[in-house]
């Protein structure tokens, strides 16, 4: 797990393909102080493991599955990505649940300037954008942010200067790829309102589709 709080800007030193994977070696120092063989560290927001590292860079496998359903494969020598280790019991949860397992590719729609904020809209797929409410939390690239203006199509969010400053968002550019993760929390509340609990099974019958302020009470929401 992650709190999409980026640690820092890593630095794609080299790429060794295989048929159908990858490995990519990345630069970094700060989630290097600790690091060990088998740790999770999050680049760009997915969730990877750490099979070799050095004081200067890791190494991490990439399976053919997360080349296809993320924008790591779009990653090339000298590109910059966001890295996060994993979240620790006791530490502070500046962002959201974030687990690293990406939804899907969106694409950078626009960019505007506003006062010391840049709005960016995001464009996303429609089963995405269910989960995407305003003001709520979603993770791009593994950046922890809050949902501006959800619009047919695309959502909105806003980078203050240190998020633009120290995550790959601030030199990304209209038409660039990035991972999305929608709200995990969100995506239970769905499961458990849509699967019959055996437990349960007359009251969650009775409830199941009918989402109603009495319903979220009974719950314990």
């Amino acid at each position: 797990m992650f709190t999409g709080i980026v640690e820092e800007l890593g630095k794609i030193r080299d790429i060794r393909k295989g048929p159908r994977s990858a490995q990519l070696v990345v630069e970094a120092q700060k989630v290097l102080t600790d690091v060990k063989l088998g740790d999770s560290i999050a680049v760009n927001g997915v969730c990877l493991t750490v099979v070799e590292f050095t004081k200067d860079y890791f190494v991490a496998d990439i399976m053919d599955e997360t080349l296809q359903r993320t924008a790591l494969a779009q990653v090339y020598r000298g590109s910059y990505v966001n890295l996060e280790r994993a979240l620790r019991m006791g530490d502070r949860l500046g962002g959201h649940i974030v687990s690293g397992h990406v939804d899907e590719v969106g694409t950078i729609k626009g960019q505007k300037k506003v006062d010391i904020a840049v709005i960016t809209e995001i464009a996303c797929s429609p089963a995405l954008l269910r989960y995407v409410i305003p003001k709520g939390s979603i993770a791009i690239d593994g950046i922890s942010l809050t949902v501006v203006e959800v619009l047919d199509q695309s959502f909105t969010v806003s980078l203050i200067p240190h998020t633009a400053g120290e995550t790959t968002l601030g030199i990304k550019k209209k038409g660039d790829l990035v991972n999305l993760e929608g709200d995990m929390l969100v995506k239970y509340v769905e499961r458990l309102l849509s699967v019959p609990s055996p437990l349960d099974s007359s009251k969650r019958k009775a409830g199941a589709g009918k989402l109603t302020k009495e319903f979220l009470m009974e719950q314990g929401y």
